[in-house]
């Protein structure tokens, strides 16, 4: 099983064929494979995902509609081997993000009023410059920095959020905020090893937290005037404190028999500490989190999670011909907790997915993918009920569709 036969194969085995559904706010998987390309060589794709998210109210047959809104996101990368021993990469992606807007007129107006609709917007874009060192064939030693923009808002609206479901001083219903675009820097570091013969190649690679200080701008048209006040003071403007999560990579691919390989990704992100407490909200949650209803007499977050997240992905690649690979995956996410935020009211997935590559020539091709996932069971709660059992909707049954299109090229 020499390199050359298997090459068509190990391009598409180690990149993704599409974007993912993942846990939390979790999007592109922060893949490197493709700074792990031999020689010179560039790539550019686009990810869409296509979901089918609904649910019930809590105890009732009322549904609340489609709230998962569809999406795209990009990623492109440039890996340059310097000299046999140094090699050098520019990886742009966009690794985290949501998109959520809550129907109106859907049953009864738990995420809804007349000034609006529950939903929810977050960006996120990375630029990583990475450095390699190869003292041998075999080896590949790894690191470099980070450059990441996040921006987004967030509107509440409904009994989820009202006085009726939480306390009578306590109605966020109404909240608004608007999360400027902040820019920050963090690092990573991994480390690839080789056997081109047997076309085995592992790698394990460490990303760091990133830390922004963001400027949102809030307000509230609460009919509650203490936290509408507490809201819109000093003009609805501070700053708060978002840190996206570290995450750890680690892929494996090797020959199993002649023009066939196996593929298999696992990958671990820290969302148990991550949180969103605006400036405004948090003095407001303080107070609110004072009445004995709630009980949270240090104040409660806007977006949090319980747990880290898991997910795995396992499969063959094979060329099929001279032009023509093909793959065929399986995947599974553990999700980030359950009851989870109404912003994001899914547990994790299965998956499974295929793909094809078509290679008009030895040095560039064309992939495409489609993912099926079904989407794990969650009850949503408010942020006011995190770390607790109570919740106000059920989400059962929910699906999405991903779809990836990628172009390579050698030189």
């Amino acid at each position: 099983m020499k390199l050359k036969t298997l090459s068509t194969a190990m391009i598409l085995a180690t990149v993704p064929m599409t974007g993912a559904f993942a846990a939390a706010l979790d999007r592109s998987g922060q893949s490197i494979s493709a700074f792990l390309q031999p020689g010179n060589y560039f790539e550019a794709g686009i990810s869409v995902l296509d979901p089918s998210v609904s649910g019930k109210i809590k105890g009732t047959n009322i549904s609340v509609g489609e709230m998962a809104d569809d999406y795209q996101f990009y990623n492109t990368a440039l890996k340059l081997q310097l000299t046999p021993n140094f090699s050098f990469g520019l990886i742009y992606d966009q690794p985290f993000g949501a998109a959520v807007t809550y129907p109106t007129g859907q049953g009864a107006p738990l995420f809804w009023d007349p000034t609006g609709t529950t939903k929810a917007e977050v960006e996120t874009q990375n630029l990583s410059l990475i450095l390699g060192f190869q003292p041998t064939e075999n080896w590949n030693i790894y690191g470099g920095g980070v450059y990441q923009t996040v921006k987004g808002n967030v509107e509440l609206h409904g009994a989820a959020y009202s006085g009726s479901l939480l306390a009578p001083t306590a109605n966020f219903s109404g909240y608004k905020e608007n999360i400027g675009e902040d820019s920050a820097a963090g690092w990573l570091a991994g480390v690839a090893y080789q056997i081109p013969e047997i076309a085995l190649k592992a790698s394990l690679t460490y990303r760091s937290e990133i830390e922004h200080s963001v400027v949102v701008q809030e307000s509230s048209t609460s009919s509650t005037a203490g936290i509408a006040g507490l809201i819109n003071l000093n003009n609805g403007k501070g700053s708060t404190d978002i840190t996206t999560p570290q995450s750890v990579n680690l892929d494996f691919q090797t020959g199993i028999m002649a023009d066939t390989v196996a593929f298999a990704n696992i990958r671990w992100v820290e969302w148990s500490k991550f949180a969103i407490r605006p400036y405004a909200f948090g003095k407001a949650s303080v107070a609110a989190g004072a009445s004995p209803t709630i009980n949270k007499p240090n104040g409660f977050d806007l977006l949090a999670y319980t747990d880290d997240q898991i997910s795995a992905t396992v499969g063959v690649g094979r060329k099929l011909s001279e032009k023509w690979a093909g793959t065929v995956a399986v995947g599974y996410d553990t999700g980030a907790g359950n009851p989870v935020s109404t912003l994001g009211p899914t547990e994790g997935y299965w998956n499974v997915g295929l793909g094809l590559q078509f290679s008009p020539a030895p040095n560039y091709f064309i992939a495409g993918g489609v993912k099926y996932f079904m989407l794990g069971d969650a009850k949503a709660q408010s942020g006011a009920q995190f770390n607790t059992p109570a919740y106000v909707a059920d989400f059962n049954d929910n699906d999405a569709w991903a779809y990836g299109l990628k172009i390579g090229y050698k030189f």
